[in-house]
């Protein structure tokens, strides 16, 4: 417990968190308000409410990489190894805290842009969450929140600079994953098992192509269920965190 309290008071002593959490809350509601009040006549889906989804969650991954690199950075990462010899612990507890601040935030995000959308949409019909899959398309942005902070941490424990590590998120994210799908023969098919775009099928879903023309509409993402690609995008996000912990072991602070 002591540990916890020292992490969570080390990440609220910085600007940073408190200017992340607020743009990648402010970023999703924000835009998707202007969606919904937009809508029009037709009624407004409980996926179209969260999908902005990501916005937030590329901005929560750049606080939890700050979270450690800024740590490298002045030179506090030695303080704690020094009270904390086996390393371990202490990056646990920074993991414990930054997941579960992302977690919040995300379904903060995620039910303030439901809510939102119920407030200014023409037509609510079909945005009450009735069904096991409407709650996972708003909740479930939590839970993508928490192991995009996970990954992004281990990257961050990796790399140890901010601007490298920040780079390495949003240029995968952002440019890797769709530029990936170019690639002549095989570009789909890796594509469909990239992590982002896994962690996105968990939340939005496959698209629905059977009232479209035949040949019309994105493609299906990957071959796991929902909760499949979950588990899927977690593994990954432990993976390298993992990795980051032996690394941090093994290496001078």
């Amino acid at each position: 417990m002591t540990l916890l309290a020292v992490e969570r008071i080390k990440l609220f002593s910085t600007r940073s968190p408190w200017w992340c959490m607020l743009l990648a809350f402010g970023l999703t509601v924000g835009v998707t308000a202007i969606i919904a009040a937009n809508w029009g006549d037709s009624p407004m889906p409980v996926l179209a409410s969260v999908f902005t989804h990501s916005f937030g969650l590329y901005v929560i991954m750049v606080m939890a990489a700050l979270a450690v690199t800024t740590e490298y950075r002045f030179g506090t990462i030695k303080s704690t190894f020094q009270a904390v010899p086996d390393r371990t612990s202490p990056m646990v507890a920074k993991a414990v805290v930054v997941v579960l601040l992302s977690t919040l935030v995300g379904l903060a995000a995620a039910f303030g842009s439901w809510g939102l959308s119920w407030l200014l949409a023409d037509n609510t019909s079909e945005l009450a969450l009735t069904t096991a899959n409407d709650w996972r398309h708003v909740a479930g942005v939590g839970l993508v929140y928490g192991a995009g902070a996970l990954l992004a941490l281990g990257v961050g424990a990796l790399v140890r600079q901010t601007a490298g590590a920040v780079s390495i998120i949003l240029v995968f994210a952002l440019v890797v994953e769709s530029v990936v799908g170019f690639i002549p023969n095989v570009g789909d098919d890796i594509q469909k098992w990239m992590p982002f775009t896994v962690a996105n099928k968990f939340v939005m879903g496959d698209p629905d192509l059977s009232a479209l023309p035949e040949g019309a509409g994105p493609p299906t993402v990957g071959e796991l269920s929902p909760w499949g690609s979950l588990a899927y995008f977690a593994a990954i996000a432990l993976a390298v965190y993992v990795i980051s912990l032996v690394v941090v072991k093994r290496r001078d602070a």
